[in-house]
C-alpha cells in the first residue's frame, strides 16, 4: 500500500510540475494614479513591427489576437470607436531564441552496456552541465495609450516557450486574454 501511495503521489508531482511547464506567464505596468473606469471608447493602431523573427505576423495570428481582445475589451465596458477613442490599443508580438543549460549527474547514466554508475545516498554529487539547449520563447505585448496626452499608461505581457509555431498561434486568444485580464477594469 505504501509503494502505491508513493507512486501515485510522485505521478501527480510529475503531472503538476509539466502542467506549469507550459503555462504561459503575465507581467503588467501602469501609472497608478490614473483611473481607468473613466475611458469609454477604445481603437487600434497598427501592430508594431518587431526586429526579431515572429511567428505571429500572419492573417491568422492577427485575427485571433484582434478579435480576442476586442471581445475582452468589448466585456469590460469599452466600445469601439475609430472617429474618437479615449483609448488606443497596440499589440507587440516577440519571438527570441534563447539557450539553456543541460545537466547530468556525474556517476549515473547509460552506455553501450547498460546502466552504469553508483549512488550512494550519503554521497552529494551535484549535476553538473554538459551542454545547451536550444529553444524558443514567445512575448504578446498588448498597450494601452490615452489620446488625449498620446503617452503609455498600461502595458501587459504574456510570454511562453514555444513548442511549435502552430501551437503557439492556436494559444493566441488563451494569451490574449490572460494579457487583457491584466487591465484594471472590471467586468460589465
Amino acid at each position: 500500500m505504501k509503494k502505491f501511495i508513493y507512486g501515485l503521489v510522485g505521478t501527480l508531482a510529475i503531472v503538476i510540475s509539466m502542467g506549469a511547464c507550459s503555462s504561459h506567464k503575465y507581467h503588467t505596468t501602469r501609472i497608478q494614479n490614473i483611473n481607468f473606469e473613466q475611458y469609454q471608447t477604445y481603437a487600434w493602431l497598427p501592430p508594431i513591427d518587431s526586429l526579431s523573427k515572429s511567428y505571429f505576423n500572419g492573417d491568422i495570428a492577427r485575427t485571433n489576437i484582434l478579435s480576442t481582445a476586442n471581445e475582452e475589451l468589448e466585456a469590460r465596458g469599452l466600445q469601439y470607436d475609430k472617429e474618437n477613442p479615449d483609448l488606443l490599443f497596440r499589440y507587440i508580438t516577440i519571438v527570441n531564441n534563447k539557450s539553456r543549460p543541460v545537466y547530468a549527474h556525474p556517476y549515473r547514466g547509460w552506455g553501450p552496456w547498460g546502466y552504469y554508475g553508483w549512488y550512494n545516498p550519503w554521497f552529494y554529487a551535484p549535476n553538473v552541465p554538459v551542454g545547451k539547449e536550444k529553444y524558443r520563447y514567445a512575448h504578446v505585448i498588448i498597450e494601452a495609450i490615452e489620446r488625449k496626452t498620446n503617452s503609455v499608461i498600461w502595458q501587459a505581457r504574456g510570454s511562453s516557450e514555444i513548442r511549435s509555431p502552430e501551437k503557439a498561434i492556436n494559444d493566441l486568444p488563451k494569451v490574449v486574454k490572460g494579457v487583457i485580464k491584466e487591465l484594471p477594469l472590471s467586468k460589465k
